[in-house]
Parts: C-alpha cells; structure tokens; sequence
C-alpha cells in the first residue's frame, strides 16, 4: 500500500511541475528606419539607384538597389554605429549615435534593445544633401531619419 501511495504522490508531483511552453513569436529589437527624399519638394519620397549600404567592419545589407527606404540594425553593443551608403552618384558615411535601453519581453523571448536620443554626427555629404531625425527613439519600425538628396 505505501508503495502505491509513494507511486502516486510522485506522479502528482511529476504532473503539477509540468509548465506551458513558452514560445518567443515575434519580440526583436526593432530596425532603425530611414526614408529617401526628393531635396527639391521635401514631402516626395525619391529612390535611390543603385544603393549599396555596409556598417563598418561587417558585410554588406543591401546591394545595388533601387528603394526609398531602408531598415538596418544598430549595434547594440556601443553607443553609436557607422554606416556607408554608396548611390550611383557618390558614397557618404554617417555616424549615428544613441544611447541603449535593454527592455525584458518575457522569459522565453529575454531582452532587446530599443534605442532613444539618435543624433547623426560626421554626415560627408557627397550625395546625401541634407538628414533630418523624425523619430529620436526607435522601439518600432516606422521611420525615423529622413535624408534629402
């Protein structure tokens, strides 16, 4: 009988420490957004033709396309991440700089990253005439830098 007993509370045990999975579905940390302008009516979107995007020290995102917008990762390990956008009328490079606020989601999805108080520092201007910042915090993918050219 203390056997069964033994057996029993055992597999209660075993049953009521069973848990849910839980399955991360879509939490990451969100792409910073930036939009193509035409400089000359600065409400129209322009493409860009044949743009090719890199950030320093890492591969390619994008290569020779055609588009007037761009999503593309910070890093989240600095404070600032510099970016090359090479069109078919010149290249410039753009520093962007941001301060990092790691946000938990949930136990099976851990942390990501939102970032807030963007600034573009050491814009060259070769074909990108001039940058406006939209939206200072990214924790979404809507668009937050502008560039005219």
């Amino acid at each position: 009988m203390r056997k069964y007993i033994y057996t029993t509370l055992i597999v209660l045990a075993l049953i009521s420490s069973c848990q849910k999975d839980d399955f991360c579905v879509d939490p990451i940390t969100p792409n910073l957004v930036i939009r193509f302008y035409d400089n000359a009516n600065t409400d129209n979107y322009k493409k860009v033709s044949g743009l090719t995007v890199w950030a320093e020290g890492l591969g390619e995102l994008y290569t020779d396309v055609s588009t007037d917008s761009i999503a593309i990762p910070l890093d989240p390990a600095k404070d600032f991440t510099v970016y090359n956008l090479k069109s078919s009328t010149g290249e410039d490079q753009i520093t962007i700089n941001y301060l990092r606020q790691e946000v938990f989601v949930s136990r099976s999805c851990g942390y990501i990253y939102n970032f807030k108080e963007l600034d573009l520092t050491n814009v060259s201007n070769n074909w990108i005439l001039n940058t406006e910042i939209t939206n200072s915090t990214v924790k979404n993918e809507t668009e937050h830098i502008k560039i005219l050219h």
